[in-house]
């Protein structure tokens, strides 16, 4: 899978498909809802003044994002563009609660290595887009080199 919108501006058509060829592409999917905000909340709340709870959980998706991007072989890149599609059962959780759950993600590729670091010398960017999906709720990651 390429990005086919930065070749839109070649008009010589062996530089456009030399440019798709130098851009790495990745995804990995997410089956299910990860823990918004709200969530993350009640369980550091929950840890009666320690965040146990919080950091067990975690930890169980800092290392769930990890293993997929591991079994998907993906290799370290430079620098990275991460776009997050959140495939939600229903719309009723807000954008900016679900998108804490980014959080987990970004350190799932650091803990993976397919970035070293999620500081914005190695991440150039991060975007997000929200569907409805009662079917088939997930998270999809592209993971682009750039």
């Amino acid at each position: 899978m390429t990005d086919s919108r930065n070749a839109e501006h070649y008009h010589d058509p062996t530089a456009a498909q030399a440019m798709q060829n130098c851009n790495r592409h990745f995804a990995i999917v997410i089956s299910g809802k990860m823990p918004d905000l709200n969530d993350m909340i009640k369980l550091a709340k929950s840890g009666r003044g320690k965040y146990q709870p919080y950091a067990r959980e975690k930890v169980r998706w800092t290392q769930e994002i990890a293993w997929e991007c591991k079994r998907m072989h993906i290799p370290q890149l430079r620098r990275a563009s991460v776009k997050i599609d959140w495939r939600e059962p229903d719309a009723r959780r807000d954008p900016d609660n679900i998108a804490a759950a980014a959080k987990y993600i970004m350190d799932g590729l650091v803990v993976a290595g397919v970035i070293r670091d999620d500081s914005q010398r190695y991440v150039t960017s991060i975007s997000h887009v929200w569907h409805v999906d009662k079917q088939n709720p997930r998270v999809v990651v592209e993971i682009e080199e750039g």
